[in-house]
């Protein structure tokens, strides 16, 4: 079992509560910041991501931890379903989430509700598809969250997760560790109001079981027909499974 890694080690809440105030705090400049410290490629990932539903042209789509809406949007763009449905944690995240949507006339395409994404406030065999873009490493039970994930989708439905990984080739691994461990954080401290959200982001990442211990849980709550496409050398991975 992995290592419990909170944003606020000194707080007594659970993990969940503090994720939620974490991206409360940061939520104005999440979106900046996220496509500033990839250097863009967040962008390109996600494209990958949403390409491997194509083939299945899903009319209902379920966004988990879908923040503020960038993946949805993103889905919306390339897959045309008719409608995708956000879920998240914090009200900060979507708040931002509901002015994006309002400002591109996209209300009937795109909803977005406050809900645990552990719990999903779902009937089962609801959805389509499902994503989630660097959400599941936040998760307080992850297993307990990959199974509700797969209750919701409908039999054959498929889920796409997109999430950061440890790469294991030199020197990408050593550049990758030094930019997470010291960069990540200045920057944080330099645009946002909580510095330690940034911290968080390196040490959630140390202690996810990416890859085939990733590919394993899902496979372990029903999964069939899992893959892991690693990107970048490994820095990021596309895991996909069938209910």
């Amino acid at each position: 079992m992995s290592k419990i890694v909170t944003p606020y080690q000194n707080q007594q809440s659970t993990k969940k509560e503090q994720v939620a105030d974490m991206f409360n705090n940061i939520s104005k400049t999440y979106d900046f910041l996220n496509h500033f410290m990839s250097l863009g490629i967040d962008i390109v990932w996600r494209k990958i991501a949403i390409n491997e539903l194509k083939a299945a042209q899903p009319k209902r789509i379920l966004d988990v931890a879908t923040g503020t809406g960038d993946f949805a949007f993103e889905a919306l763009s390339i897959l045309k379903p008719k409608k995708i449905i956000g879920v998240d944690i914090s009200a900060g995240m979507l708040d931002i989430a509901k002015q994006k949507i309002a400002k591109r006339g996209l209300s009937d395409r795109f909803e977005v509700r406050l809900g645990d994404s552990e719990k999903l406030p779902f009937e089962s065999d609801e959805f389509d598809a499902l994503t989630v873009a660097y959400g599941v490493r936040n998760f307080e039970n992850l297993e307990a969250g990959l199974a509700d994930m797969r209750r919701v989708l409908k039999p054959g439905g498929k889920a796409v997760v997109l999430e950061f990984s440890k790469p294991k080739v030199f020197p990408v691994k050593q550049l990758y560790n030094f930019y997470f461990k010291y960069i990540t954080p200045g920057i944080g401290r330099l645009f946002s109001k909580d510095a330690r959200a940034y911290s968080y982001l390196p040490e959630s990442v140390a202690a996810f079981p990416d890859g085939k211990n990733f590919v394993a849980l899902m496979e372990k709550v029903g999964f069939k027909s899992t893959k892991n496409r690693p990107l970048l050398f490994g820095i990021c991975s596309v895991y996909t499974g069938i209910k």
